[in-house]
């Protein structure tokens, strides 16, 4: 029960109590203190690995100036006894907005810019270099007061505004000083990150992959630049080639953008030092061949409210197993000898900070690693280990005394000082109260309870197992306690105990009843081997810690599968080659290879499948995919050629799995449609449970995505997108014109640039590399392959002389529901047709789709695939190639092609993967009846030779994820039973992209 303040204010004791002083406070005129003061007796972290029981620290003038066991005390010195105190250095943390104010908002609009708004500068506001947080910092006594008591003594602070941010300022917290004294370094180091600016509104990069273009192709800028080819004057590359000696932070928050980052880094041979997202043990294996250093929040999510049990349902398994697992990841990180600090920046309370910093080495973070992750590292990464980090003679004197060990519960951080200047945090003399007692009044005993921060003690009592509402103060060297007697009529009457505090230990004083009678009472505070068995049981219990799994989700695998050698038997094998459908028929598989296929093949040590009435094909490719990718359209520009969807492979995808479970192997992961000229595209095997770089097929041919039609001119965008070219589809060949022609000019100045002599190339300014450039200059040189969305007979007609015109050939028409009426030209151009088998009328300029579209497609020679599109229909390929049958009379070899060997062709794969012949890649699929019935299971799902789904193993991991999410939620009950904080809960749903998709999400 919380009780009024007016009640405290009856029984507080104006008692004076003088605070131990260390130096006289001024009277309002500066002066500096140059005395010595000695800190004596005490257990001092000189850094931590170099430790000095019963130690002497020395400081001056802001700084140590001696520090040992036998250290020599000037006459006249303060000395200070800390004995059975501890000293620890000051904390650190180097990713901080501190003293910055959170920067506006643009000015919403009702058109979209595209444009910068800036001249003089880079062509893109969003890449800010030239910002330094000096020129905006603002002392802020009240953040700094929470930093403070949190431990911290230093913080490097940045404008987190922007992809590149500029520069960083390091920041003494001493409220005692001026601004001159404070700022350790007016330029620290170089922030950047994915995010866009919030103080533009410039559109370009509306995704994360355009955001990974947009600092690959500065870095290009900057290098030449900075070569002296540019002919005018770019303040933002000047200002980005003078910072690149600083370190370079870079936000990216989170395991995945954690690997984009330094692969970025890796591509310009930069060493990022990375801000993570707290979820890097998901992904350890790969974080740690980063060899890069990381900046970690303590930021661990709370249990969620699950006493609902229909709600609790809803929660994903990912959500509770990182509430599980969130707390061990710097313990991981140690582990693989990953280099990190601790930031303080993810905690909305700066109190939480200590209590998962203290959780962190409870799930076994060694405390060593703990204390450099506050201390030594981020001054070391900072180049400042010669000034702060540790306690070194020299070094400024920013240290913290505690009651003890710092990584325990009960110790109090009595004093935090910053450049030899006190910050009390709570008072030294104060004496520590908390603790359990038995509290005995008029014969009548309690359980009391007294926790919380000794400055701020919080009180529990009860009463055999009921729970009394109380409410207790203390201060002034006095304790009050004011409780309602249980059974009392009138709610408004308290007994009131007070007692006065002169050591630690038992209490005692007087106590006014309800009725105004005074008599005495007794609290005796239970030892350490008086605790009951219930706080045993919790100071021993160690949380249930549920293995990592890859994905870290449902059905997530703990090892990868490995190639096997597997031979089927008696199966019915659909070749998709010349040699068609094969009646009991054996297959055997080696490394990975479709090594012999025949009749009564001997096992030679291969695990034998009986295939018996089962049927065998080649694993399906779906040559129009837009599952498995972190964003799908950069729409800021009308042509996105510089981004790649292989900068956003999301290997934690769902539905990778669950298109294993429909016996889909390999997709092309396509850009989506916004603009004329797309992205480019990424080729992956869906290797359930591999990184990004294990899913991307090996040695694979470039493509790119084209589109036609409404999405491009922006019909179905609303009024206020009017303004980007195209806005018609007479505009959308104009668009593809303009940019061939300025790749074919671009492609012919680097091919004179580089036939130059060595002599002449030294003296000749070099050509801007422009990576969207060098892009379409790779389709004039057929080096890549266009996929062009398309529905209309005229614009597919329009591209294809476009393509003639400038000497190359479209690779595949995506979509083309119009295609049956240009079926010939398509022919006679040699371009394929991957496309839908029924879908209609979904909008406008597919009015005149029909089913028989593929069949007629097909009967004029050219090669035609089955797409989804869709992440559900793409489990569903093999229903969808059925249709053919029905709608155009395919036969049923040449409709299974639609979905294996034909896309195979259209990707320029069909050496490797489509069919079942000998040499080629092992994508099978072992399906319990006709692969195109829709009661066909796909009962194992093969991926070079190694399982990646397997049937009967789903079923067997469906129940251990029910079991696991009952564990999961059982403790999270348990939590809320305890008091612990819980949170709503969150239904996530994944975001299912398609064509016209626009979202950016990092």
């Amino acid at each position: 029960m919380k009780l009024k303040l007016c009640f405290l204010a009856l029984f507080s004791f104006c008692i004076s109590v003088t605070a131990q002083e260390y130096f006289p406070k001024n009277d309002g005129v500066k002066t500096k203190n140059s005395n010595y003061t000695a800190f004596k007796n005490a257990k001092i972290y000189v850094s931590p690995t170099k430790i000095i029981d019963n130690g002497t620290l020395l400081i001056q003038n802001g700084k140590v100036v001696g520090v040992g066991s036998s250290v020599s005390i000037p006459e006249n010195s303060v000395t200070v006894d800390l004995e059975g105190r501890y000293i620890y250095p000051s904390f650190i943390d180097m990713y901080s907005d501190f003293g910055i104010e959170e920067p506006k908002k643009a000015q919403s609009s009702n058109t979209p810019q595209y444009d910068a708004s800036r001249e003089g500068y880079y062509w893109n506001d969003h890449i800010m270099p030239e910002n330094r947080a000096i020129d905006k910092f603002s002392y802020d006594n009240k953040e700094a007061k929470e930093l403070v008591e949190a431990g911290f003594g230093v913080v490097n602070t940045h404008i987190s505004d922007g992809i590149v941010r500029g520069t960083s300022a390091i920041i003494a917290l001493n409220e005692n000083s001026t601004n001159s004294e404070r700022i350790l370094t007016q330029e620290a180091s170089q922030f950047l990150s994915f995010e866009k600016s919030k103080s533009s509104r410039q559109s370009y990069p509306t995704s994360l992959m355009g955001a990974i273009a947009l600092l690959r192709q500065m870095y290009y800028d900057a290098q030449w630049y900075e070569s002296g080819n540019a002919d005018g004057k770019d303040l933002s590359l000047e200002a980005l080639n003078k910072n690149k000696s600083l370190p370079q932070i870079f936000v990216a928050g989170d395991k995945f953008n954690n690997l984009r980052a330094d692969e970025l880094a890796d591509e310009f041979n930069l060493n990022y030092i990375i801000k993570g997202g707290g979820n890097e043990f998901e992904r350890i294996e790969e974080i740690a061949q980063t060899n890069t250093s990381y900046i970690i929040p303590l930021d661990f999510p709370t249990a969620y409210d699950v006493t609902d049990p229909y709600i609790a349902n809803k929660i994903a398994l990912e959500e509770m197993l990182l509430w599980n697992q969130a707390p061990t990841n710097p313990k991981v990180l140690a582990e693989n000898n990953i280099t990190f600090a601790f930031t303080a920046s993810d905690n909305k309370k700066k109190t939480e900070f200590k209590s998962n910093l203290i959780k962190a080495v409870s799930y076994g973070l060694d405390k060593t690693k703990a204390l450099e992750a506050l201390t030594t590292t981020p001054a070391t990464l900072l180049n400042k280990s010669d000034e702060i980090g540790s306690l070194e003679k020299g070094h400024y004197a920013n240290f913290l005394i505690t009651s003890g060990d710092i990584f325990e519960k009960e110790t109090t951080l009595y004093e935090n000082w910053v450049q030899g200047n006190k910050h009390v945090v709570n008072d030294m003399n104060t004496i520590d109260i908390r603790g359990k007692y038995t509290l005995t009044l008029n014969g009548e005993s309690y359980d009391l309870t007294i926790n919380g921060e000794p400055k701020k003690v919080k009180s529990t009592l009860k009463k055999g197992d009921s729970k009394i509402g109380s409410d207790i103060d203390y201060s002034n060297g006095w304790l009050n306690l004011f409780y309602n007697p249980e059974g009392e009529a009138n709610k408004n009457e308290y007994i009131r105990l007070s007692s006065k505090i002169t050591a630690e230990g038992n209490l005692k004083g007087s106590a006014t009843l309800t009725n105004g009678k005074t008599t005495s009472w007794t609290a005796t505070k239970n030892t350490s081997e008086e605790k009951d068995e219930d706080d045993k049981k919790d100071d021993n219990e160690q949380p249930k810690l549920f293995p990592v799994s890859y994905p870290n989700k449902a059905y997530g695998v703990k090892t990868l599968p490995e190639q096997e050698t597997i031979l089927f038997k008696n199966a019915t094998v659909w070749t998709s080659e010349d040699a068609g459908v094969l009646e009991n028929t054996d297959v055997l598989i080696k490394n990975g290879k479709i090594t012999k296929i025949g009749k009564d093949l001997s096992s030679g040590g291969a695990t034998v499948i009986d295939a018996t009435g089962k049927h065998l094909t080649a694993g399906i490719i779906d040559e129009h995919s837009h599952i498995a990718a972190a964003s799908i359209n950069e729409a800021g520009h009308n042509s996105s050629a510089e981004v790649t969807i292989e900068d956003v492979v999301n290997p934690d995808d769902s539905d990778i799995y669950r298109n294993l479970s429909g016996g889909v192997t390999t997709i092309q992961i396509l850009h989506g449609s916004a603009n004329p000229i797309g992205g480019r595209s990424a080729i992956i095997k869906l290797k359930w449970g591999e990184d990004a770089d294990g899913l991307l097929l090996n040695n694979r041919p470039k493509f790119i995505k084209f589109a036609l039609g409404e999405n491009v001119k922006q019909s179905n965008w609303g009024a206020s997108n009017t303004i980007r070219f195209p806005q018609t589809r007479m505009g959308v060949e104009q668009v593809f014109t303009d940019y061939f022609q300025r790749a074919k000019e671009y492609d012919e100045q680097w091919k004179a640039f580089n036939g130059l002599s060595s002599s002449k190339k030294s003296k000749a300014k070099a050509p801007r590399y422009d990576v969207e450039m060098e892009t379409l200059a790779e389709i004039l040189n057929k080096e890549r392959f266009i996929s062009c969305h398309s529905y209309v007979q005229s614009e597919i007609n329009m591209l294809m002389k476009v393509a003639d015109k400038f000497d190359f050939n479209i690779n595949t028409f995506t979509h083309i529901l119009e295609g049956y009426k240009v079926a010939d030209k398509m022919k006679e151009h040699g371009v394929g047709g991957s496309t839908f088998s029924d879908w209609w009328a979904y909008k406008y300029e597919v009015n005149d789709a029909i089913p028989y579209n593929a069949a007629i497609m097909h009967n004029q020679g050219i090669t035609v695939a089955i797409n989804s599109d869709d992440g559900e229909m793409s489990r569903r390929l093999n229903q969808e190639a059925a249709k053919t049958v029905k709608y155009g009379g395919m036969s049923e070899e040449e409709a299974w092609k639609f979905v294996t060997i034909n896309p195979a062709k259209l990707l320029h794969l069909d050496d490797r993967i489509g069919s079942i012949k000998e040499g080629k890649d092992a994508d099978l699929v072992l399906w319990s009846e006709h692969p195109m019935s829709v009661y066909a299971i796909a009962e194992k799902t093969i991926i070079e030779g190694a399982v990646y789904y397997d049937y009967e193993k789903m079923q067997e991991t469906e129940k251990e994820v029910q079991q696991t999410k009952n564990e999961l939620i059982n403790m999270m009950i348990s939590e809320k039973n305890k008091g612990v904080k819980t949170q709503a809960p969150k239904i996530k749903e994944d975001e299912e992209f398609h064509c016209d998709t626009l979202i950016y999400q990092l």
